[in-house]
């Protein structure tokens, strides 16, 4: 049964969702605020937090990069009543896999949670399918309908991680650390390049293309 740790100050709100979570055969934790949240994660293997950015002591946003910065890679969905862009933005860049804007729909809410769930699974199981596309991690090679090809090393990870999280952006920062390494002292331009090589590579594939966000980096979004 996978664990969900709802983060939330409002009783009633905290309340509701762990009861849907549930309903839908989740086992719930709940905590008020980030500080609480740290110690339920330290004692208790957590699968998923869905958290709220606006809470008493540690928000959700301190909460989120601690956790990454421990190392942790446990699904973050944020619900929120803070609709902005920029709110939206911090979120991700912060680390969140997933942003929901406060009033929510509790079943949106129990299929987004399953939806990260399975991606959880599919990146530990290191395979990764999006329509008739699949990559092995272990072997570095794409699969399609046509055949086998083996990608170079960093082109590889590249493409991986963008389709590992559909419609989750990442900056160019973010790539370099998580595919060249924190420190490295390659230019942060190189990753235009190999985007620009994934692209032509795969300009005529029908499940995915590599969409440039403007001021923030790139996402990888299903065609259908």
């Amino acid at each position: 049964m996978y664990k969900i740790l709802v983060v939330e100050d409002d009783n009633e709100l905290r309340n509701l969702f762990t009861k849907v979570l549930a309903k839908n055969g989740y086992r719930p934790f709940g905590a008020i605020d980030g500080g609480e949240a740290l110690s339920v994660l330290s004692s208790e293997y957590i699968d998923l937090v869905i958290s709220d950015l606006m809470m008493p002591e540690l928000d959700g946003y301190e909460l989120i990069k601690k956790m990454r910065d421990a190392g942790s890679t446990v699904p973050v969905l944020i619900i929120t009543a803070k609709d902005s862009f920029r709110d939206m933005q911090q979120g991700f860049l912060t680390g969140a896999d997933d942003y929901m804007v406060k009033p929510v729909n509790v079943n949106e809410m129990a299929l987004r949670v399953g939806a990260l769930l399975r991606r959880a699974k599919i990146i530990s199981e290191r395979k990764q399918t999006i329509g008739g596309f699949t990559l092995e991690y272990d072997s570095m090679t794409v699969i399609t309908e046509t055949g086998r090809e083996v990608l170079p090393q960093k082109e590889f990870l590249l493409l991986f991680k963008l389709v590992s999280y559909p419609n989750r952006i990442f900056t160019r920062a973010q790539l370099m650390d998580d595919i060249w390494g924190p420190g490295s002292e390659t230019e942060v331009r190189t990753v235009d390049v190999h985007i620009n090589r994934l692209r032509d590579r795969f300009r005529d594939n029908e499940d995915f293309e590599i969409v440039t966000v403007r001021g923030l980096g790139y996402k990888a979004v299903r065609k259908n």
